[in-house]
């Protein structure tokens, strides 16, 4: 699977150039460490290159074992045979969405961020042309949907929740567009992308 698509020879829009200098900026400065005892996932945050860029988003089908109904990035978990997290993202998101491997643009990586099912997830962040073809598997995707970039980095748009399970103490965090409902480790992670580039 190629990582870099075609974007690399095309001219970006002026917003998706400004995003992309500002996440190059503030990428992180130590690679972290998996974490002990944890299986391996990541996902892809795809960012499509509109004149005004969007992020696009899925919302899992409500037939499934696992977060049913919630909103998520196409992702999942590392197989023995991936040859990278990044190899795993675009292979889940091409099993998920369709979304072809050449099309997509790697910027990079956030940090991981541990998921309430026990896995380590790591967010990669890619560029998708405008005329990427997008068809959703059935059987894990109820929905595709968009949020204007600018929107999404709008850091007023979080909510914080704590809650207390078992002596153990978490925050949350919770947002909406339009009559989607974003909370839980999505919204964290498009949360750590909106600190990230407002450095």
């Amino acid at each position: 699977m190629n990582a870099f698509g075609d974007l690399n020879n095309q001219p970006l829009p002026p917003a998706v150039e400004e995003f992309v200098r500002q996440f190059q900026l503030h990428l992180p400065t130590h690679t972290a460490h998996k974490a002990s005892g944890r299986r391996q996932a990541a996902v892809l945050v795809p960012i499509i290159c509109r004149q005004e860029p969007t992020l696009l988003l899925t919302r899992r089908s409500d037939k499934l074992r696992k977060h049913a109904g919630q909103v998520a990035f196409p992702g999942g978990s590392a197989d023995t045979s991936d040859l990278s997290l990044v190899f795993t993202a675009l292979r889940e998101a091409y099993e998920e969405v369709a979304i072809p491997p050449a099309s997509v643009r790697v910027l990079g990586q956030l940090n991981p961020v541990d998921s309430s099912s026990g896995f380590q997830v790591t967010p990669i962040v890619g560029l998708l042309p405008v005329d990427v073809p997008l068809h959703p598997n059935e059987d894990e995707v109820a929905e595709l949907f968009e949020i204007p970039l600018q929107e999404a980095l709008n850091l007023a748009r979080y909510h914080p929740l704590d809650f207390h399970r078992a002596g153990v103490s978490r925050r949350v965090y919770l947002s909406w567009y339009e009559e989607q409902f974003v909370w839980g480790m999505t919204a964290g992670i498009i949360l750590q992308l909106a600190k990230q580039i407002g450095r």
